[in-house]
């Protein structure tokens, strides 16, 4: 029985490990990005909060009120002016400057003569009050040693001694201590504290300010409270007030961050473009050495300050900022000095600027991030990774739109925003074509006009042309546009326009032969066309 039980036991360890067939054949397929980047955590996940202080829970609030108090009483104290450092030891340099001119005028002492009278060798151990007294009777008493004019100039030389150590060790007058201690009594005004622009507890919009740092720390007053004295003292170090007015001299990373228009929701987007790197000019003016790095990171830091001193810390109001993190050609982890970089920069903006992020967003995600991830991942809070949101290079202009329109991003990355004669008011319409089939829009026109308007295909391969179909049965229809096959390496975004004589309609024709959908963006616009 036991040698038959022990093989039964061998095979069903055996059998619990063995993989479904549907997993074999998953195990067998190729990794690509697609499957790395669906291993990370999930991203987007993040909902922002109200900053309105009736929409706090009532524990959120009382969170709040508490950290009002403390800083209130910091400000009272001035502990956001004194930063907690150790006291430079100078006190005991003076007491051994003190002892040394203890053991010095013991000394003269001592080499004094010994021209003592009896009357001194029978007080003994007096103060030095009464030493003073006896030493004053002597010079009373030496004009009448006639006979002897040493002993006059011996009792001279002992007044002296006597009457300037006395007045050495004679403490401060009490009237100079009780100024002191009344200059020390009287209290001192609040004092006045800014950040980011927004003086403290001066109005509503600190509350936003407060909030951000609560939200940082889980509600922790207290070490919410220690990261805001920790920022404000990172911020008179770092010296952001003269930073703000620094010229940098930093033309040539303009490229590599700019802000440019809003998301759906209103927030200002920040673009960093890591491709711009690749250029080895401009990596090695950033990153060459240390002095290089601290500038770039210096201007970044600036860069960030301006940029958040134009949002609006009113409550409800839109206070935080969308980061788009371009990977695409990015130098990536053979760089070590962007690494440094980046990592220094990431730490600095964690522990000094809470929630200032409304969402990252990475697009062109290449092969190598998930080694960056897990470098970078360690430094960020939970609540910080579940504001990220992954695309690979084909999935990322759809990722994009997701998140902000057509008229506000730009062309390079899907949209329709450039300098022309459309700009980020005008609306877009988005369309999806489903593969194998055609299109159509129709602009209704029902007077003289010019019409104008744009239009793309993201990734395009499409076939694309328009006509103008008059009213008028006895009418034309006028060919603006031969239908054409358009590939993805032409021009993103077509422009055309089209002198409208007569009432009909601009017909725009899109014809998708690709197993793939495709996602069209257009918009229009009409002038008045003068009369003939």
């Amino acid at each position: 029985m036991m040698a038959e039980e022990a093989p039964k036991n061998q095979e069903a360890v055996v059998v619990t490990h063995v993989p479904p067939p549907e997993a074999e054949e998953e195990k067998k397929q190729p990794v690509t990005l697609g499957t790395h980047l669906s291993k990370l955590p999930e991203s987007g996940t993040f909902k922002e909060e109200s900053t309105k202080l009736s929409d706090l829970p009532e524990t959120h609030n009382k969170a709040l009120q508490e950290l009002k108090s403390l800083v209130q009483e910091a400000l009272n104290n001035h502990q956001f002016s004194v930063p907690n450092q150790p006291k430079q030891q100078h006190k005991p340099e003076e007491a051994v400057t003190a002892e040394k001119e203890s053991e010095t005028k013991e000394e003269e002492k001592a080499s004094e003569p010994a021209t003592k009278t009896d009357n001194e060798d029978e007080v003994g151990e007096e103060v030095k009050e009464t030493a003073v007294v006896e030493v004053e009777e002597k010079v009373v008493a030496a004009p009448s040693i006639d006979d002897d004019g040493a002993k006059t100039v011996e009792a001279i030389e002992e007044t002296v001694v006597a009457v300037s150590v006395s007045t050495t060790e004679s403490p401060h007058p009490p009237a100079q201590k009780v100024c002191q201690e009344a200059k020390e009594d009287v209290p001192l005004p609040p004092e006045e504290v800014s950040i980011w622009g927004i003086p403290l507890l001066a109005d509503e919009r600190s509350d936003v300010i407060l909030l951000k740092f609560l939200r940082a720390r889980d509600f922790k007053v207290k070490d919410a409270f220690a990261m805001m004295k920790n920022t404000i003292r990172w911020r008179k170090e770092f010296g952001i007030d003269e930073l703000m007015e620094e010229n940098l001299d930093c033309d040539e990373l303009e490229k590599v961050v700019f802000m440019h228009g809003f998301d759906k929701e209103g927030h200002p987007v920040c673009y960093n473009i890591f491709g711009e790197f690749e250029n080895k000019e401009l990596y090695k003016k950033t990153f060459s050495d240390e002095e290089k790095r601290q500038r770039f990171l210096r201007w970044r830091i600036q860069f960030l300050e301006k940029s958040i001193r134009k949002l609006d810390f009113n409550p409800g109001a839109i206070s935080t900022i969308v980061q788009v993190n371009d990977l695409k050609n990015s130098p990536g982890l053979a760089k070590w000095e962007l690494r440094q970089a980046t990592k220094e920069a990431l730490q600095l903006l964690q522990d000094n600027y809470p929630e200032f992020v409304a969402k990252q967003v990475f697009i062109n995600v290449p092969w190598w991030y998930l080694a960056v991830n897990r470098m970078i991942s360690p430094f960020l809070t939970q609540r910080t990774k579940s504001k990220f949101v992954f695309a690979g290079p084909s999935k990322s202009a759809d990722t994009l739109l997701r998140y902000i329109s057509a008229e506000q991003l730009p062309v390079k990355y899907g949209g329709l925003s450039k300098e022309g004669e459309f700009g980020n008011s005008d609306a877009v319409t988005e369309i999806t074509v489903k593969p194998a089939t055609k299109h159509t829009v129709e602009f209704p026109v029902t007077e003289k006009c010019l019409l104008s308007w744009e239009l793309r295909v993201i990734g395009w391969e499409v076939s694309y042309g328009v006509e103008f179909v008059p009213s008028s049965e006895g009418s034309y229809t006028v060919i603006i546009q031969k239908a054409r096959k358009v590939s993805s390496s032409e021009e993103p975004v077509l422009c055309n326009s089209f002198k409208v004589g007569e009432t009909g309609n601009v017909v725009l024709t899109i014809d998708n032969p690709t197993s793939k959908k495709k996602k069209l963006l257009y918009r229009l616009k009409t002038k008045t066309s003068p009369s003939d």
